[in-house]
């Protein structure tokens, strides 16, 4: 029953009682909201309470009324199949009285109500709702500052959500909107600055206001001014399509962009004298300027070529670049607005559309080709950058960045003193557009690499100066030393460009060493930067000086402050994954290097550094040979860690992959460490475990490492086997990883993992094959292949499903142009001639029971005959896209089918021995390689450490193959004997039947004489 205007009180009280503290009142308004959510009226009931005039002081049921109403739109406001939804009638109502509801005095509110309206139009307009955009720019000719505010948040809210919609017609919607509202928009924006600007000069000449005082009208003014200013961004960007893919100008860019500059030159005085007496309106001021420019930077993005005209790029260029290297003294605390003004420098240097072009030649349809356009522009464009940027200004800029933005402020050395770990994290990973000194080094990497051969004598010759204006000796902190910090960093955030310029030995010997010998509380701040500088250069560190800056490090990981320790840490990380590393080196630092790392676990709280100290003893297991000598000492140190770790997934999943690389390393002795390992690997191998979603991918990898390097099974690790069949259930986003798994258990378990687990790898080889597509079908099909041949006689009858369903595969059409199909077919048939080689019982019991035609007819593939004779076309067909020991297995089964007591057979028969003739006359060439290579690593032993405990036993089967043992010759000559026997003359007449050249190939490759 539809709900009315009757049942507002109602819906009052349960919206009332849906937020009380007691739950007896709680729940049942909470069900019935819910009930009523599907019924007609309920939308139109939340608007009534939510415009209720009596009801405006209750702003928290309101509010929970508005999540009520968009949680209803999202849920009902499309036709569902499950749902009557909302009807048109009542959507007609809602629609109207959205926009005739404009004053809403609580901020939240008028919000939430304008997210609706943007979550309505995006579903109706233009089809339902064509004329929201007129009646709003309707309602704003007559509107009073709160209301006009209102709708410019629900003006820049539906623009937000319609500019998300991707597709043509929906693109070419909006771009109808920008067209018709771009310069209605722009004039009110225009409009309002003049106001505001008009309004904050008022401001600063009436000193005697106090800041209750403000006027709220201006205040709302500028507010709406800043949803306009995003309006404007909104359509300029969306509405119109990137002047680098379509070659033509946007207007509004090169119209808004100096006004916008403008607006931000005049605003930008009133920073320092509002900051005081009119925080509002310095507020304003804060994030009118921030926005403005960042919606500059969005042009400069979106529009390169429109931004690229020499009289918006160069004034943009200018302004930004004053402002970077000449700042008024007040712009310095404004850190925002030099961020964006940086990031305005870096994405213009950046920019590939202002770059000399160097693909093709693509005509339109004046024969003006397209590159010549691009082309021009680019050049004009580098003529404005070449002339705004003068080798003295591009100098200038890069002293000013090292001097000014990369040096330690107070604020810098007080958070360091605090919090050591904090601050190290903060300069490593925050983002670079966040902060002052990561953009400034951000851009200053970009300039560098932009003019390196201009810039490169110029740091070098600052780093000389810094480091003769501040010698080793000096420990007081005075700005000459943190200035030969900032030069430091410098040096290393470009190590690329100027190792051509400097050299990285005299440096070190001459310096770097020298400033680690001083052990001053205060050169700390030194030491940070050298271990970042002995991180960044190690492709520069040649292996004359590999010792020392090992040695440097080890001695900086053990230091007394925990930020030099983390960067010395993250260094070392870069020196042991470095492919030139040499553990020759560092073997004998080893020992205090494993000390030094557990004891900076143990010392840190937070949780990035346990997580960057877990990563440096990963990568040394990973990376070194003497780990074994260490064994202890790791299994304490990673039982302890564990214990802590409880609920910190990200360091339990560096703890993982900690233990993977340590079973490696330590090979056939890996059960030393099982005490810890297996409950390790049990908790994250069980699905049901509070972290599966996090831990589960990393113990996998460790699960299948732990028995790829396992001497022999364990009891522990026969039984995790089952909890494989619950992960395979759930879904197969880890098949790869499981199908070693599965082949780790049949190398390493034999037959005490079949008869514990048979019934477990059928369920898993039933779930996976015919529910993967290909590629997966390609990674489980050795599996099936080395149970047959493991255990002919006990396999077959336990996957019988899974055999059934390769029979399908090898019997359904369509591989034709597709490689991979060709693939799966020919691994099964494969499979299933090894089958039939190995146990030709189980195939024929198989190919004969009525359940197989069942599901052949299921699939809708015809059998006109005998389901062996039809597998004999599918190995002749495939014959040749299999390995070599496949081959000689087709071949062998092949020749079986000559004992079948089938007259089909005859028909067959050219092609068979064909089949056989090519594989016998084939294989001692296919072999050569592949024999040689295996009796090489046969003679090995796993004793001797030469070849991993899996690939050993994988060589092992391969070599005891019984298909190895038999010789294709004898069974053929043996076959055509009992097919003779069997056929008499029909079989004399196939025989003289083959073409002669064939028949001599036979004789040949039979040595019948």
């Amino acid at each position: 029953m539809a709900l009315t205007a009757s049942d507002v009180p109602a819906m009052y009280s349960l919206l009332s009682n849906s937020m009380s503290a007691d739950h007896r009142l709680r729940g049942p308004a909470e069900e019935a909201l819910a009930q009523s959510e599907s019924r007609p009226g309920f939308c139109s009931c939340l608007l009534e309470v939510i415009t209720a005039k009596d009801l405006a002081p209750q702003t928290d049921v309101r509010m929970m009324a508005t999540v009520y109403f968009k949680n209803s739109v999202n849920r009902y406001w499309r036709h569902r199949r499950d749902s009557s939804g909302i009807s048109n009638e009542e959507k007609m109502h809602l629609r109207q009285k959205l926009l005739t509801y404009l004053r809403e005095e609580n901020d939240q509110i008028a919000l939430m109500l304008a997210v609706l309206i943007s979550k309505i139009a995006r579903i109706d307009y233009p089809k339902e709702w064509p004329d929201i955009f007129l009646v709003l720019s309707q309602q704003l000719q007559s509107a009073d500052v709160l209301a006009s505010h209102r709708i410019f948040l629900i003006l820049f809210r539906t623009l937000k959500e319609l500019s998300t919609k991707r597709l043509t017609s929906d693109q070419r919607n909006f771009a109808e909107i920008s067209s018709h509202f771009f310069d209605y928009s722009w004039r009110l924006w225009q409009s309002d600055v003049q106001t505001i600007l008009h309004g904050f000069s008022s401001l600063s000449q009436n000193c005697n206001l106090n800041a209750e005082d403000q006027p709220h009208e201006l205040y709302l003014t500028c507010e709406r001014w800043l949803l306009c200013s995003k309006i404007v961004r909104q359509l300029v960007i969306s509405g119109f399509q990137s002047d680098s893919k379509c070659f033509q100008e946007v207007r509004p860019v090169k119209e808004v962009s100096p006004v916008f500059l403008s607006a931000i030159q005049s605003l930008l005085p009133y920073y320092s004298s509002f900051q005081k007496q009119y925080p509002k309106f310095w507020d304003i001021v804060k994030r009118a300027c921030t926005k403005l420019m960042k919606i500059l930077v969005a042009f400069q993005g979106r529009h390169p070529y429109s931004f690229g005209d020499k009289f918006v790029l160069s004034s943009v260029m200018d302004i930004c670049l004053n402002k970077i290297t000449d700042p008024e003294p007040y712009l310095l605390s404004f850190e925002q607005f030099l961020i964006q003004c940086m990031v305005m420098i870096k994405n213009i240097l950046e920019c590939k559309e202002y770059k000399p072009s160097v693909t093709g030649r693509v005509m339109d349809e004046n024969g003006v080709t397209l590159e010549l356009m691009k082309k021009n522009i680019s050049s004009a464009v580098g003529g404005v950058l070449t002339s705004l940027l003068p080798t003295e200004r591009i100098v200038h800029l890069c002293n000013v960045l090292i001097s000014r933005y990369f040096v330690l402020t107070a604020n810098d050395l007080e958070e360091w003193y605090r919090n050591p770990e904090s601050f190290h994290h903060e300069q490593d990973m925050v983002q670079w557009t966040e902060k002052l000194r990561p953009c400034a080094e951000a851009l200053y990497i970009v300039l560098f690499e932009t003019n390196s051969q201009l810039l490169g004598p110029v740091v070098v010759s600052l780093l000389q100066e810094s480091m003769n204006n501040c010698p080793t000796s000096v420990t007081e902190i005075t700005p000459a030393l943190l200035l030969k910090d900032a030069v430091y960093g410098a040096t290393a955030y470009v190590y690329y460009e100027l190792s051509n310029y400097l050299s990285f030995k005299d440096w070190f010997n001459g310096a770097l060493s020298l400033e680690l010998s001083n052990e001053h509380p205060n050169l700390r701040i030194i030491h940070r930067k050298v271990a970042v500088i002995l991180g960044q250069w190690v492709s520069e560190i040649k292996d004359d000086t590999k010792r020392p800056v090992y040695c440097s490090l080890i001695r900086l990981l053990q230091g007394k402050d925990l930020a030099v320790r983390l960067a010395a840490c993250r260094s070392l990380c870069l020196h042991i994954e470095d492919a030139n590393f040499s553990e020759r080196e560092f073997v004998d630092l080893l020992p205090v290097c494993w000390d030094s790392c557990f004891k900076l676990f143990e010392e840190v709280q937070e949780f990035d550094s346990k997580v960057q100290v877990l990563n440096l003893i990963s990568i040394l297991i990973g990376h070194v040979s003497e780990v074994i000598p260490f064994a202890n000492k790791l299994v304490q140190f990673f039982q302890k860690v564990w214990e802590e770790s409880s609920g910190e997934s990200l360091l339990q999943i560096q703890l993982l992959v900690a233990l993977k690389n340590f079973v490696v390393a330590l090979g056939y002795q890996s059960p030393i460490c099982y005490n810890i390992l297996l409950p390790i690997l049990e908790n994250g191998i069980d699905i049901n475990s509070p972290d599966e979603l996090n831990l589960l991918e990393d113990s996998m990898l460790l699960w299948e490492a732990t028995l790829s390097h396992a001497p022999s099974m364990v009891p522990q690790l026969l039984q995790y086997f089952s909890r494989l069949v619950d992960i395979m259930e759930r879904n197969f986003d880890h098949l790869q990883v499981a199908v070693n798994i599965i082949e780790d258990y049949i190398i390493l378990g034999g037959n005490d993992f079949l008869s514990m687990h048979a019934t477990n790898i059928a369920k898993i080889l039933d779930l996976v094959i015919g529910n993967v597509n290909n590629k997966g079908l390609l990674s489980v099909l050795p599996v099936v292949d080395i149970l047959v041949q493991c255990f002919p006689m006990e396999v077959p009858p336990l996957i019988s499903s899974t055999l059934q369903k390769l029979i399908v595969i090898c019997l359904s059409g369509g591989d034709d142009h597709d490689p991979s199909k060709t693939s799966v077919k020919a691994s099964s048939a494969a499979i299933l001639a090894r089958l039939l080689v190995m146990n030709t019982n189980s195939l024929a019991q198989l190919a004969s029971d009525p359940s197989t035609s069942l599901l052949l007819q299921t699939a809708s593939i015809p059998v006109q005959e005998n389901i062996l004779l039809c597998l004999v076309d599918i190995w002749v067909d495939k014959v040749d896209n299999v390995s070599s020991i496949q081959k000689k297995t087709i071949g062998l089964a092949l020749s079986i089918i000559l004992t079948l007591r089938l007259p089909q057979v005859l028909d067959k028969l050219d092609q068979i021995l064909s089949v056989c003739t090519s594989v016998i006359l084939g294989r001692n060439d296919d072999l050569t390689e592949e024999e040689s290579s295996g009796d090489m690593g046969s003679s090995a032993s796993p004793d001797e450490g030469t070849i991993p405990s899996k690939e050993f036993r994988k060589r092992q089967i391969k070599f005891s193959d019984s298909i190895n043992q038999l010789s294709l010759e004898e069974c053929v000559k043996e076959n055509l004997q009992t097919c003779a026997a069997i056929h008499g003359e029909s079989f004399n007449a196939a025989m003289s039947s083959m073409h002669p050249s064939a028949f001599a190939q036979l004789k040949q490759a039979l040595k019948m004489p």
